[in-house]
């Protein structure tokens, strides 16, 4: 097929929107957000509140302000949702770092091929954090209000250690992205590593390694300001079957139609935060939300009508 669909003017948009049913009272609103959120960022909010037979009319009495509240919903997920993932992420980092430096009294231990299970995959981790440093070195401290330059940690060892070449583990570690940081995870060659260092934050390792294969897609999604709410990921958390790893307690807590939602992944923040953040309001935050949304918008996230009921929540929640 060849697209042939020529652009639209707001007002053009916003014409086809009433023709299609939606309430519009107030245009300039309308222009407003169409001009500084686009058409084609709000139109997947439209859909929950179109008629069924893909004819993209709106079911009567729907407001703009309806579709609206959708999206700022979803954005206020996204940030709840990025808010575990940036602890989840800095405490697996330590963990990976700790552990490793300490067991092989090696801070450089990164750099020995024999702690790899593939040595291409290896050499090219290691090709990128030279490039990393490369990078570092070229660019410039960052000025202070004092005018004073404040060098990053990870300049100040490459400015004033020749050997070895790359930083310590710790610095490393710092560098690398949350789809990097599994990569690295997930080609130690030694089990017992892999099993230790997923323990410090409550998991097994097969789990740490499928959860963080999940995360990396929720994060790209978060960090580009994507859909969330009820969007197709494609990989899904792994459901724990060992004990070790706090997860849903009631039979039938996660039915079928609901492993392939959000649901799944934010039951796995909440676990890992219970050891890594224990007194974290995470939960509460993330109840608020949830609340304040129709049993539609719960649906589209996988997440059943009396979750909190489940004592893996509650005592969360009571807390």
């Amino acid at each position: 097929m060849t697209y042939n669909k020529p652009p639209m003017t707001v007002d053009a948009l916003i014409d086809q929107l009433m023709e299609r049913g939606l309430s519009i009272d107030d245009t300039e609103r309308a222009r407003r957000y169409l001009r500084h959120i686009g058409y084609y960022r709000l139109s997947p909010y439209l859909i929950p509140f179109q008629q069924r037979g893909g004819s993209h009319i709106i079911r009567r009495g729907t407001t703009l302000d309806d579709v609206i509240n959708l999206y700022v919903f979803d954005r206020d997920l996204r940030q709840i949702v990025m808010d575990a993932l940036e602890r989840v992420e800095i405490a697996v980092r330590a963990s990976l770092s700790d552990y490793m430096s300490n067991t092989y009294t090696n801070p450089h231990w990164y750099l020995d091929v024999r702690h790899f299970a593939n040595g291409d995959k290896h050499a090219g981790f290691l090709q990128l954090v030279e490039e990393t440093c490369d990078e570092q070195l070229r660019s410039k401290p960052d000025p202070g209000q004092d005018n004073l330059e404040h060098r990053s940690a990870l300049e100040h060892y490459l400015t004033k250690y020749a050997s070895p070449e790359l930083p310590p583990s710790w610095l490393m570690i710092e560098t690398l992205t949350l789809g990097q940081l599994r990569g690295v995870y997930s080609n130690l060659k030694a089990r017992h590593d892999k099993t230790e260092i997923a323990a410090v934050v409550g998991l097994t390792q097969p789990v740490l390694e499928s959860w963080l294969q999940t995360y990396v897609r929720v994060r790209n999604i978060c960090a580009h300001h994507g859909r969330l709410w009820n969007v197709g990921l494609g990989v899904y958390p792994a459901i724990p079957t060992s004990s070790k790893v706090r997860w849903l307690e009631v039979e039938g807590a996660l039915p079928e139609a609901s492993q392939k939602r959000l649901y799944p992944v934010l039951v796995s923040l909440q676990s890992i935060l219970a050891t890594v953040s224990p007194h974290s309001h995470w939960s509460h935050r993330l109840q608020r939300l949830v609340d304040s949304r129709p049993a539609m918008n719960l649906r589209g996230m996988g997440i059943p009508a009396d979750w909190t009921s489940d004592p893996f929540w509650r005592r969360h929640l009571e807390t």
